[in-house]
């Protein structure tokens, strides 16, 4: 059996205790879970990474001003920017975040302006990543690589399709990615059937809403 770090999901900090004390190793703090996540309150987002340092464990704060698609105008991506300066504040691990151009690329600028408000902390490039069209994602992984981006948070297709049927590709995005950048498992992956991902992609940590029973 593959050890492997177990990233849980949270809808603001409702289950957070009882996740952490059945195993959790990492919390990824959501609102609006519903529509892939948005950013939480300053109130949650402060007492959440309050009470998950207290037990020794990181969390990572979701960085996303609205559902929908991840093309964002200059005025979201302000928004965006001060979300991460109050994370960066309450003293969060990382940002999970992700900005797109209509076509499809990266939206270099914008996560330029978000990855220098981060300041040192963690920087996970979203499922914005599967948004991106195939043939365009290795040079993808190497441009977020290039940028102190950390991880990438990936189902390695559409969410529509079960993770059985996209592990071929999430095996080739596991190989393409620069050394420097940890590519994270997402979408699907319960209790049941982490063990058998983590072993089949040779992969160190996995992330979902159902990875830890409670």
């Amino acid at each position: 059996m593959v050890q492997f770090l177990k990233e849980v999901a949270v809808e603001n900090f409702t289950h957070i205790p009882a996740l952490l004390a059945a195993g959790a190793d990492r919390i990824e703090l959501n609102d609006n879970l519903a529509v892939g996540g948005t950013t939480v309150s300053r109130g949650v987002m402060a007492e959440s990474i309050r009470y998950v340092h207290e037990k020794q464990r990181s969390i990572a704060v979701m960085i996303r001003p609205r559902g929908g698609n991840f093309v964002y105008n200059d005025t979201e991506v302000k928004m965006m920017e001060t979300d991460v300066f109050v994370a960066q504040e309450l003293g969060a691990d990382a940002i999970v975040t992700g900005a797109l151009t209509p076509a499809g690329d990266i939206d270099t600028d914008a996560m330029a302006q978000l990855i220098a408000a981060a300041a040192g902390m963690t920087v996970v490039f979203h499922m914005a990543f599967d948004a991106i069209p195939q043939d365009k994602q290795t040079a993808a992984l190497k441009w977020l690589a290039a940028h102190d981006v950390s991880r990438v948070l990936t189902h390695g297709g559409p969410l529509t399709i079960p993770i059985q049927d996209t592990l071929a590709h999430l095996a080739e995005t596991v190989q393409a990615a620069p050394k420097n950048l940890t590519i994270l498992p997402g979408g699907g992956i319960t209790a049941v059937n982490a063990d058998e991902i983590a072993t089949s992609l040779g992969v160190k940590q996995l992330h979902g809403t159902k990875l830890v029973t409670i």
